[in-house]
This record gives C-alpha cells, structure tokens and sequence, in this order.
C-alpha cells in the first residue's frame, strides 16, 4: 500500500476522533474519544518511523547547496 494513503486516512480518523471527543459530554465518552486518539496518534507515529526507514533523507540538497543555519 502507499503510505501516503495510509497517513492520510490516519489522519482523517485523528481529525475526526478529535472533533467527537470536543462535543462529547460525558468523562466516560472523553475517555473513549482519547483513547482512540492516542493509538491513532502511535499508529501514525509508527508509520512515520517506518517511512522514515524506507525513505531515508539523507540525499536532499538544498537549492542554494548551503548549510541550514540553525
């Protein structure tokens, strides 16, 4: 699969996720809400650590060829 696809359909479920538990009223619906968030949160972040893997950055330039001063 294309892992852009993939974050992009985490991140719609996070977006989502996150406008549910902002309406919700209930400490046990936030709960519920915030648990859904945090593994979509690690899911997305253990995605990016293996597109990271796959996709190394260390060939990019810059345009200039100059160092990034910070």
């Amino acid at each position: 699969m294309d892992p852009e696809k993939i974050m992009n359909g985490i991140s719609k479920e996070l977006l989502a996720a996150l406008e549910v538990m902002a309406k919700a009223k209930t400490p046990d619906e936030k709960l519920k809400y915030s648990e859904i968030v945090k593994n979509l949160c690690e899911s997305l972040g253990v995605l990016l650590d293996l597109t990271g893997d796959i996709l190394p950055f260390d060939d990019y330039k810059d345009e200039d060829d100059e160092s990034v001063p910070f």
